[in-house]
């Protein structure tokens, strides 16, 4: 029986040894979880059952456990490689076959796919043509390096004061080239579908109290005729308080809108020649089908100097793709040399009733069993997902000191279990020498 039992006490601590070896071997492996050997006594039984005395018959490795707590997060310089703090795996698939790492090494190949180091696709939800999440339709995450389209400016918001101080300029007519003809100026860049852009000049001629002319030039011409320097005229009226009074919006030249807001529809982009003085003409290119809708309800006319406080418009040239952000909720932003951002995509997570339950395979990767139940898939930082860290990745939860110890204590277990072996083979020659 003592043989038995020795013996059973040198495979434990041989397993033991085993996966305290393998944990020391992925102290440095990108998500690796831990494991640890769990063992259970022996007893040897009859069909009545155990006697209330009953000797053990030694040891057997009850289970190999890993332990998913979590790994120090490590910062790197790879905008792709992914952190996972707190709860949750990466969805992969090779060819169809999905499987879980922690193991965040990411980077695109040939085809623009986020892909693992194993070349293994991570999952999460795609876009559409025009850049809108498919949630709920989790597939491969695909990168479109391709040149953004320019888009033609079709609405552009300003906020700005006029000085309620300023007097009526005494020179006139109206001369872009005099600052003595206006009180105020200010440009904004607008683009036209070719993604040119054109600079759309606004001066602002005190013409009364409480009363201005704004008059717009688009690239120092006429909008509509480039060969005129003519400017496009809307009077505007404030009331006392000095707020803009949309209702006394006046224009020959914009389309005024119930709500105040102006449209631009006949602006006809143009450009200069190489003669001397340059001849402008059309360009080739559109303005935005429907018009520009300039909004300047916001404008007002308080005692302080002139300033724009804010002003947006939408159109853009066309961009490069230069860079690639991940937020904490896994939307994957790519960026653009022309100011732009685009969604990508979005990384989703899986998590499991039983993570000791899934079946290691292998490359740092789980795959689910039965005993794991069904993935429960979502984004980061929904419901009990961890938030994604972009640019770092998870060191593996192996403690060497901790480890090193292991190996102390298996050893010697080991060792006292050979004993019990070596002590049984004398007790047995004792025997065996009796005359």
């Amino acid at each position: 029986m003592a043989f038995n039992i020795g013996l059973s006490g040198l495979r434990a601590a041989t397993n033991d040894l085993n996966v305290t070896g393998n944990n020391i071997a992925n102290a440095g492996t990108a998500g690796f979880k831990q494991s640890r050997a769990e063992f259970a006594d022996v007893y040897a039984a009859s069909v009545l059952g155990t006697g209330s005395n009953a000797q053990g018959s030694g040891v057997l490795l009850a289970d190999v456990s890993q332990l998913f707590n979590q790994g120090n997060i490590n910062y790197t310089q790879n905008a792709l490689d992914l952190a996972i703090n707190g709860n949750g795996f990466f969805v992969t698939s090779n060819n169809g076959e999905i499987s879980y790492t922690r193991a965040g090494y990411f980077g695109t190949d040939r085809d623009g796919y986020v892909v693992n180091n194993f070349g293994y696709r991570l999952q999460g939800y795609a876009v559409d043509a025009a850049g809108n999440l498919q949630n709920g339709i989790v597939n491969d995450i695909q990168i479109r390096t391709a040149a953004q389209a320019p888009r033609a400016t079709e609405n552009l918001a300003q906020t700005f004061n006029l000085n309620s101080n300023n007097t009526v300029p005494t020179t006139v007519p109206f001369d872009p080239a005099d600052p003595t003809t206006y009180n105020s100026s200010t440009s904004t860049n607008i683009y036209d579908t070719q993604g040119n852009a054109h600079v759309m000049t606004q001066y602002f001629v005190k013409t009364a109290a409480n009363t201005w002319t704004m008059n717009v030039l688009i690239d120092g011409r006429n909008p509509n005729d480039p060969t005129l320097t003519t400017p496009y005229t809307v009077n505007m009226a404030f009331t006392a308080a000095g707020q803009l009074n949309t209702a006394a919006l006046a224009s020959p030249d914009f389309t005024v809108n119930p709500d105040g807001t102006l449209v631009l529809t006949n602006w006809v982009p143009a450009a200069p020649d190489n003669s001397v003085p340059p001849v402008w003409s059309a360009n080739g290119a559109n303005a935005a089908a429907a018009g520009i809708t300039v909004d300047i309800r916001q404008a007002t006319q308080f005692a302080s100097a002139f300033a724009v406080t804010s002003v947006s418009q939408d159109g853009y040239t066309t961009g490069e793709l230069s860079g690639l952000e991940i937020d904490d909720t896994g939307v994957i932003f790519a960026r653009y040399t022309n100011g732009q951002s685009l969604i990508q995509g979005q990384v989703v997570l899986a998590s499991f009733a039983n993570v000791q339950g899934l079946t290691p395979i292998g490359k740092t990767a789980w795959v689910q069993s039965f005993q794991s139940g069904e993935p429960v898939i979502g984004t980061p930082r929904t419901g009990t997902l961890g938030a994604l860290q972009a640019g770092a990745l998870e060191d593996s939860n192996v403690e060497l000191s901790d480890q090193l110890v292991n190996l102390i204590v298996a050893q010697r277990n080991y060792q006292a279990n050979a004993k019990t072996i070596e002590t049984e083979s004398a007790i047995t020659q004792t025997i065996i020498n009796i005359r």
